[in-house]
């Protein structure tokens, strides 16, 4: 009688695939709570350039997104001008698109002032979450993932209001899946399981 394989599979959302790049990010980073505002501002920046792509396009040109926007530094893009956006539309390692490019610096100043206002952009975006704190879904398969929800669409349209550009609900919605302030690690991910226990570490 044949003895059963021991399978010791790792289990995780179906959408970041096999290729390693795309697992790494999943792993690493994708729900993990963001607290910083520098990571949040690099975030903004990659999924207002990923409108219209997919965002393994945008994962593969980081490091020349960041080297091209002042290392995500959200006063340095605030303060960048009409020839520096002509050298980056000659940037090969970027999407080439003016609206994009432009929209980054506009919402780098629109960043600056919610700051003001809020203290830090992190403390604007959990003022949306119930009690402040990441909301945590139980999908059990990627179907059953929206695209947008009326979170979402409330945060767009405060952001639209105060002059944000390229983050209409449904790359708003990607944000918080990425920043973490919405859970969305489907329920057998190896990654869900991690991410709650480090979060009951820091609530206790």
């Amino acid at each position: 009688m044949k003895s059963k394989k021991k399978t010791n599979e790792i289990k995780r959302c179906g959408w970041c695939g096999v290729d390693p790049l795309y697992i790494r990010y999943h792993d690493e980073e994708w729900g993990r709570e963001v607290t910083e505002d520098d990571k949040m501002f690099e975030f903004i920046v990659l999924e207002g350039a990923q409108a219209g792509l997919s965002w393994i396009t945008i994962l593969k040109r980081r490091d020349n997104y960041k080297k091209a926007f002042a290392n995500f530094d959200v006063r340095k893009v605030a303060k960048f001008t009409e020839k520096q956006v002509e050298s980056l539309l000659q940037n090969s390692g970027i999407i080439r698109n003016r609206n994009k490019i432009e929209s980054t610096i506009s919402n780098a100043r629109c960043f600056i002032e919610i700051q003001k206002e809020f203290g830090s952009f992190c403390q604007y975006l959990k003022s949306f979450l119930p009690n402040g704190k990441p909301i945590i879904n139980h999908w059990k398969t990627l179907k059953e993932i929206p695209a947008t929800t009326a979170l979402s669409d409330t945060i767009s349209k405060d952001m639209k209001k105060r002059g944000f550009k390229f983050f209409g609900s449904t790359i708003c919605y990607a944000h918080i899946q990425a920043v973490g302030y919405v859970n969305d690690h489907l329920i057998d991910c190896h990654c869900r399981k991690n991410i709650q226990k480090k979060n009951s570490k820091n609530s206790s």
